[in-house]
Order: structure tokens, then C-alpha cells, then sequence
């Protein structure tokens, strides 16, 4: 039994590492199966779930028979089985059905990311598997010489400090199953509606940043001050008057952009959840349909674009260049009109609905804010 198991737990080890060069190296699955094909494979989302429900129930049967006295092989190997035959398999089937073309290209990559993490974890679980049964099996092969040691050297119950690597490990298995669990019950419309969101944040963030900021607070001249001898005393007097009125141009202008530009800003952070209201939780945006995933793909493609303008725009602010600063406010500015335009209707239709009239109205904002910015 002992060799049995040495055998299951050498094949869960190779079988990780050929799962992970798997979701590595193989492309998306052909989009070009016809419906009669379709209806026969099962749901991706279902097969995933229940693989990793049946990863996490196992890895915990494993992590309790492993520290708990006696050690048993052959409990320990019937769970093994169950991994190696039916989980890990499952789980990368799945992984490489949910394809980009039918969940996005992010639900999809993530998929892959989080099934490779659980298999290194599970990887990482049954290392520390083999040797507490090296320390606990006295007919277990070591790993050196492959003979199992003497009876005597053989240990009949973990040390503290072991069971603990074995618990906490498995309790990382038990994170990657519980992060996946998440992602499922997200599904595609909830995963782009939660990256939407940490994309409004970063807009956000970047108002806030440009409202504490004080074009006023900005004083170079204090190095120059200290720097300066007795004998330039006067001739900076003379100039001081006319550098005076040259700054506080300078700063009005700064205020002044800097008002213009939080008031552009402003609409321009109300497109994100204005989508995930209107055209992402609702307005007909259905999973697994090609021609609205290629469209939900470049929505958030220019919806992730927007808060590196913006960024780019405060910065430009922030260094007193005013045509870069308009030059990227632009640039957010048209993004956000692209956006607004893919979803201006409802999903597979063209009838106007609360959201199609909200967008003519953000248009004219924006105009008359944009043409305040460039005055």
C-alpha cells in the first residue's frame, strides 16, 4: 500500500506540472463548433465550480489524514485517485473552455491564472505529504535511495512545527478554491462590472489628488533666497515687483485650468457607473453571445484607457504645461464619447432607452466644459 501511494503522489506531482505547461502553451478552443456540437459540451462555469469544490473537500481530507495518528496510506490514496483522475483534469478542461471569445479575454485569463495557482498550491501540499510519509510510513520509499527507513527512525506522529506546514499550506489551496468559487458566481458581467469600478476609483482617486492641490504652495524661489549675497540685495529689489506680478499670472492661470479641469473631469468620471448601471447589469448583456463579447472587449478597453489621460492630464497640471494638459484632457474626453457610443443602445437593439437620452445630455456638458478648458 505504501508503494501505492508513493506512486499516486509522484503522479499528482507530474500531473500538476503537465496541467500548468497545459494552460500555458494551449490556445483558446476553436469559436467555429456548430450548435449541435455546442449543446453537447457542458457548461465550462459548472465543470469549474464543481472541480474546485471537489479540490478544496479533498485537499482537506488529505491535510487531516496526514496529521492525524495513525497514518494511513490507503485512506490517503483513495482521496489521491479522486485528484488525479477526475479534479486536476476537470479543472483544466475547464479552464481552457472558457474561452476569450465567449467570456473575455480577462474572465478567460484569469481563469487560467487561478486554476495554475491552485495547482502549484496543490503541488506544494503533496510535497509536504510525501514527507510526512517518509517520517511517519515505515514501508514509505525515501526519496534518496528509494528504500523506506527502519522502523525505528520512523516517527509516530508529526511535530507541531509539521503539522502546522501541512495546515497552512492546505489553507492555501483552500484560498485559490475559495478566489475561483468567487470568480464563477461573478461571471462575466460581474467581473467586468467589478474592473470597471477599480477603474472609476483610479478617476476618482485622481480628482481628489487635483482638488487638494494648491498652485499656490508652489514656491522654487526659497534655495535661490538663501543662496543670494548682500550685494544682490538691490538688484533683486528692482525685479522684484515685476516677478511678483509674473507669478501671480501664473498661478491665476494655473487656478484657472485647474478649475476648468476638474469641472471636465467631473462628467467624464460619471460614465463609469452610468455603463455598469445601464449596459452591464442591465440593458440585454448576455454571456457566451461572440458579437457582444467583441463589443463588451472594446468598451472596457477604452474605459481602461481613460484614467491613464486623466493622470496624464493632472500631471501636465501639475508640471504648468497647459497644452499638455489639454492635450490628454482630449484624449479622455473623446475615449469616454467612444464608450458611450458602443452601448448608446441597449444590447441587440437600437430603441432608445434612459441611458441613449443621459448621453446626449453628458455630450452637451462636455461640450460647453471642453470649450471652457480651451478658451
Amino acid at each position: 500500500m505504501s508503494q501505492k501511494l508513493h506512486n499516486l503522489l509522484n503522479t499528482a506531482l507530474v500531473l500538476s506540472e503537465q496541467f500548468q505547461q497545459t494552460l500555458d502553451t494551449t490556445p483558446p478552443a476553436s469559436q467555429n463548433a456548430t450548435p449541435q456540437h455546442q449543446e453537447q459540451i457542458a457548461d465550462p462555469l459548472i465543470i469549474l465550480s464543481n472541480s474546485t469544490k471537489s479540490l478544496r473537500a479533498q485537499v482537506t481530507k488529505l491535510s487531516l489524514l496526514a496529521i492525524t495518528a495513525p497514518f494511513t496510506p490507503s485512506a490517503i490514496s483513495t482521496c489521491l485517485v479522486s485528484v488525479n483522475d477526475s479534479v486536476m483534469p476537470s479543472m483544466v478542461t475547464a479552464a481552457l473552455l472558457l474561452t476569450p471569445g465567449e467570456y473575455t479575454k480577462a474572465f478567460s485569463t484569469e481563469a487560467r491564472i487561478l486554476v495554475k495557482t491552485g495547482l502549484k498550491e496543490f503541488a506544494v501540499l503533496v510535497q509536504e505529504i510525501i514527507n510526512a510519509a517518509e517520517n511517519l510510513d515505515p514501508s514509505f520509499p525515501s526519496r534518496n535511495d528509494g528504500y523506506a527507513k527502519s522502523a525505528e527512525d520512523r516517527k509516530k506522529e508529526l511535530e507541531k512545527q509539521e503539522k502546522d506546514i501541512l495546515t497552512s499550506q492546505t489553507g492555501r489551496v483552500w484560498d485559490v478554491c475559495d478566489t475561483i468559487t468567487t470568480l464563477i458566481s461573478q461571471g462575466v458581467v460581474g467581473h467586468v462590472a467589478k474592473r470597471v469600478q477599480q477603474w472609476h476609483d483610479l478617476v476618482k482617486d485622481a480628482i481628489s489628488e487635483l482638488e487638494e492641490w494648491d498652485p499656490e504652495d508652489e514656491d522654487d524661489g526659497g534655495f535661490e533666497e538663501l543662496m543670494s549675497s548682500d550685494d544682490d540685495d538691490d538688484d533683486e529689489d528692482e525685479n522684484q515687483s515685476s516677478e511678483n506680478e509674473d507669478d501671480e499670472k501664473d498661478v491665476e492661470a494655473l487656478q484657472s485650468q485647474k478649475k476648468s479641469l476638474l469641472r471636465a473631469l467631473k462628467p467624464i468620471a460619471q460614465v463609469y457607473p452610468a455603463v455598469v448601471s445601464n449596459r452591464v447589469k442591465k440593458g440585454g448583456l448576455t454571456a457566451n453571445i461572440p458579437q457582444q463579447i467583441a463589443k463588451l472587449e472594446l468598451l472596457t478597453s477604452n474605459l481602461q484607457s481613460i484614467p491613464d489621460h486623466v493622470d496624464e492630464a493632472a500631471g501636465s497640471l501639475y508640471e504648468h504645461n497647459l497644452d499638455e494638459c489639454q492635450k490628454y484632457l482630449k484624449l479622455a474626453k473623446t475615449t469616454a464619447e467612444s464608450a458611450i457610443d458602443m452601448v448608446v443602445f441597449p444590447w441587440g437593439g437600437e430603441q432608445e432607452d434612459k441611458f441613449t437620452v443621459w448621453s446626449r445630455t453628458w455630450r452637451k456638458v462636455m461640450g460647453d466644459v471642453i470649450s471652457d478648458v480651451q478658451k
